[in-house]
């Protein structure tokens, strides 16, 4: 374009969303993850109350939205992705004082 060359690049950030060259969301669902597991480490780091309100509070305002952001778009499929998004509810149900792992956050 007016004798510019344009770069070729594998995957590229637009709106907050990771989008690859062959349309695959792996590289999305494990930046999510990531972002959601940074979230709750600073929760448990700086949190002292543990009970099953506070987490449930702090994980619906500061971890969901990492989660669910775009989640129409990229709606994980493979079993890996799934995988790695319920490990990060897994982890946060064990945040919380003398609770099961059966709660739904």
């Amino acid at each position: 374009m007016n004798d510019v060359q344009l770069e070729c690049v594998s995957e590229e950030k637009y709106l907050g969303v990771i989008i690859s060259e062959d349309l695959k969301w792996q590289k999305q669902c494990s930046e999510a993850v990531r972002k959601a597991n940074r979230m709750l480490g600073m929760i448990k780091r700086n949190f002292i109350d543990r009970s099953q309100e506070t987490i449930i509070l702090l994980y619906k305002s500061l971890i969901r939205p990492h989660l669910e952001y775009c989640c129409q778009l990229r709606s994980p499929y493979y079993k890996k992705d799934i995988k790695l998004t319920e490990g990060v509810q897994r982890r946060a149900t064990k945040l919380v004082t003398g609770i099961y792992a059966g709660i739904k956050l």
